[in-house]
This record gives C-alpha cells, structure tokens and sequence, in this order.
C-alpha cells in the first residue's frame, strides 16, 4: 500500500508534506480532505486521528502519523533536508517549534479569516497582524545573513516556514517590506519545484 496523505490543497500546513513527499521522490496517494467540509471530523477520520485534523499520513504500513512538522520529520529522516551537523539539525527544529507557535497562529490565522472566511482588514483582530509582522521581521534578521533559515543549504526549517510565508499577502502581509524573506521565498519555491 502507497502512503496516503489526508490533506486539504488550501492549507499550509498540508502542503509542507506534499512538498517533502514530492522533493523525496516518495509515493503516495492525496486524499482531498476539506476541512471547511467537516471531512476531517468523520467516524473514520476521528478513528485514525482523533484530533480531527489535517494533515495525516497513514505509513505503507497502515500506522497513521499527524502534525506537519512530525510527519515532515518523519519523511526526511537520512535525506539532505535534515542538518548532518547536530547544532545545525537542533537549529533547524528550534525553527520549525517556533514556526507552530509564533508564525502559523498569526501569519495562518490572518489569512484563513481574510482568504476562507472573506473578513474585511479591519475586523481582523490588530494582534494577529501585530505578531505576524514580528514573526517576519524574526526571519528576516536571519535571511538577512545566510540564504536559508540554517545556513548555506535548504532544510526542513524552510519548507515549515514557507507553507505560510508565501502566502502571507492572502492575509494582508506585504512581503515587500521584508526583501530578504520575499528572496527566501523564491528561493525555497525553486529548491521544491513549486510555482511561485
């Protein structure tokens, strides 16, 4: 049996592990699975990932593995996405912790509210704006000095941080006060082969 990725195509979060699937070269089957449906709250779903929530894998094995940056990690265990260096991996997953809590609950949220749920600017709440542009101006002091978020080569860090960077405009983010995240962007997208 292929892996099967359950998965929604509009979400970040999903689209980190068809990335990492893709740029690894492994087989799977995608399972459109539409949140704004309910489609991840079904008896079946729920009986694979009780927390009702995409992305999930199920293993060529049958064992199901949920949150992106879990299953990511999963995936590119002994492949060049992941540091050889131990401070250089440790790095790589200090960002990918940091894009779960201080990035995708602003950056994410703004968009979802903005792009799904059609809110105009001005109800959305000024904090997730607020964090939002902090969070970009956290990777920017970094892009700033090194072309990807861990140095010289890319990482799992940058596809995290991508799946909603590259979006952030959807959320009403202008990249372009950020031109070394907006460069990274372009970078990252060349490195997995996805359209910008």
């Amino acid at each position: 049996m292929a892996m099967q990725i359950y998965g929604d195509r509009v979400s970040g979060n999903c689209l980190k592990v068809k990335w990492t699937a893709d740029k690894l070269g492994l087989a799977y089957v995608w399972i459109q699975t539409d949140v704004l449906q309910a489609q991840s709250r079904t008896p079946q779903f729920l009986a694979l990932n009780p927390a009702g929530q995409v992305p999930m894998v199920v293993l060529e094995d049958g064992r199901p593995l949920a949150q992106s940056n879990a299953i990511i990690l999963h995936l590119a265990q002994a492949s060049d996405l992941i540091p050889a260096d131990a401070y250089d991996r440790a790095r790589m997953l200090e960002w990918m912790f940091w894009e779960q809590y201080s990035h995708e609950p602003y950056i994410a949220v703004a968009r979802f509210q903005r792009l799904l749920l059609g809110r105009p600017a001005d109800q959305i709440e000024r904090r997730l704006m607020e964090r939002g542009h902090a969070a970009l101006a956290r990777m920017a002091l970094q892009l700033d000095q090194t072309p990807f978020l861990v140095g010289a080569a890319l990482s799992l860090a940058d596809v995290a941080l991508v799946a909603y960077t590259r979006t952030a405009h959807e959320g009403g983010f202008d990249l372009s006060a950020y031109p070394s995240v907006g460069a990274w962007v372009a970078r990252v997208e060349a490195a997995l082969g996805i359209a910008p």
